[in-house]
């Protein structure tokens, strides 16, 4: 399975844990020209920014360890940027997640899920 299939699977396990927690999925995969966000979300009243990272193993660390300060700020532009297409979410505070799938590397199945609210912060 390459990585590409293995992301889009931990994307949709994540989104179901997410409906089945009680969020509204807003988007998925949004893509602008300064990046990517996995998934955006609604939650009582409060928008969230979610990075999914899935693994088979922690050989090279846990999936969290690569939304280093890199990737946050990457995060953090796209997620301004669509705040400023969707000015409907301009007075709601917003948060910035991961999440972490972990599949059997032998037969792809789920075996476990860590939601790390608040990850990070916006910083600037």
């Amino acid at each position: 399975m390459n990585n590409k299939i293995l992301g889009n699977l931990g994307e949709n396990i994540a989104s179901e844990y997410l409906k089945n927690s009680g969020y509204k999925i807003i988007k998925k995969n949004f893509k602008c020209k300064i990046g990517e966000i996995d998934i955006i979300a609604k939650y009582k009243n409060t928008i969230y920014f979610i990075e999914v990272k899935t693994r088979t193993s922690t050989k090279y660390g846990v999936p969290a360890e690569s939304v280093n300060f890199y990737k946050q700020t990457k995060i953090i532009k796209v997620a301004q940027f669509y705040l400023s297409q969707n000015p409907i979410f301009d007075n709601l505070p917003i948060g910035f997640d991961v999440i972490e799938i972990y599949i059997n590397k032998y037969n792809y199945e789920f075996v476990k899920i860590n939601h790390i609210k608040d990850a990070f912060t916006l910083w600037f």
